[in-house]
């Protein structure tokens, strides 16, 4: 099995939403549609966000991972990751989280 991304994504699964804010959010990466924690993980913000994956937790800092406006980023997820957190850049907004079926 590789890590690698190829080809074009499936997503049969409802994903989620945190809210980019001055303090830090979280929440629970969600499973694919068998049921599993996905290998990856389409991220994409209304507003600039730093993100953050982690295990059992996860707490974003401005330091982490930029994802800009109208631009959506694939992640890997490691195994026993679990976890996904934003904090915003300089205004509020959502941070979509959505699994892509692994293949």
């Amino acid at each position: 099995m590789s890590n690698t991304y190829e080809g074009a994504i499936s997503v049969n699964s409802v994903g989620t939403t945190l809210t980019s804010a001055a303090a830090t959010s979280s929440a629970t990466i969600p499973n694919d549609s068998a049921g599993n924690l996905p290998r990856y993980i389409r991220v994409a913000a209304t507003a600039a966000a730093y993100v953050k994956l982690g295990k059992t937790s996860a707490t974003a800092t401005t330091n982490d991972m930029l994802v800009q406006p109208g631009d959506a980023v694939i992640l890997h997820v490691p195994g026993g990751i679990d976890k996904i957190a934003a904090i915003r850049d300089t205004a509020d907004g959502k941070v979509s989280v959505v699994p892509l079926d692994n293949v």
